[in-house]
């Protein structure tokens, strides 16, 4: 008879629900309101709550306010967290499961490299540490642009400093872009990372696919402190986005 401290894993105990796991599975593909979430899988508002809150509990999902609109909040799946809860789940199984796996290769031959754009309002901190990270990271596999709807006169010195100090990347000299510049071109990838950035946001040609990662501005809070927060949160997330990037890659380029 199994001994009675062999336990379910609380991640079985949280994903298996059918509700939670379609919760779970629409957040991956990026933040979304509760609103959405609602519309997204036909349930009513209440009840998505309730489960949201329990996915919280667990520590699967994080929530943060709108910084378009207040009443709003947005909520974030925590790879890293799965990834650690399903590691977890298959050692109380079996010692010998992981729950990792490897992207298949890439047959440089026959692919063209996907193109992301990174977007938020003032192109001066969020929008090119994210350009800048996922560079370090995909080097010349993924062409990648970043741009704000409304940007400022130039990158904040903490993004210049926190990018050189803590990834070694050097951005002295890149200057802010307006979305106006770089809208023509092709993009597989559209990542806005502010809440007011989504919300303006027009379509774009080609129709690529959109994403949203709700991320705070920390110039709000003037201290460098809270752009290293920041560029660690942003390269968690590049650091997940590789895998889909390298899952989406097409054989071949479609022109227009």
């Amino acid at each position: 008879m199994a001994s009675s401290s062999r336990t379910t894993p609380s991640f079985l105990h949280l994903a298996a629900h059918p509700l939670r796991w379609r919760l779970l599975t629409e957040l991956a593909t990026g933040d979304l309101r509760v609103r959405e979430l609602v519309a997204l899988v036909g349930e009513p508002q209440n009840l998505v709550s309730y489960h949201l809150r329990l996915l919280r509990d667990g520590g699967l999902v994080s929530a943060s306010r709108s910084s378009f609109d207040g009443r709003d909040s947005y909520y974030h799946l925590d790879l890293d967290s799965c990834a650690l809860a399903l590691a977890e789940a298959g050692r109380a199984l079996h010692p010998a499961l992981l729950a990792a796996t490897t992207p298949p290769p890439v047959d440089r031959q026959r692919s063209r490299r996907l193109s992301v754009l990174f977007v938020c309002t003032g192109n001066s901190a969020r929008s090119p540490i994210a350009e800048a990270l996922l560079h370090r990271r995909a080097g010349d596999e993924v062409r990648v642009v970043s741009a704000g709807t409304r940007p400022r006169s130039g990158l904040h010195p903490h993004a210049v400093r926190v990018l050189r100090d803590s990834f070694g990347v050097d951005v002295v000299g890149q200057q802010p872009r307006h979305l106006d510049t770089v809208a023509r071109r092709r993009y597989d990838y559209v990542i806005t990372m502010c809440d007011k950035a989504r919300e303006v946001c027009p379509d774009l040609p080609h129709e690529p696919r959109r994403v949203h990662w709700s991320i705070p501005d920390p110039a709000t809070a003037a201290d460098y402190p809270a752009f290293h927060r920041l560029a660690i949160d942003i390269d968690i997330r590049v650091r997940h986005l590789l895998p889909v990037l390298t899952a989406a890659r097409p054989a071949k380029e479609i022109r227009p």
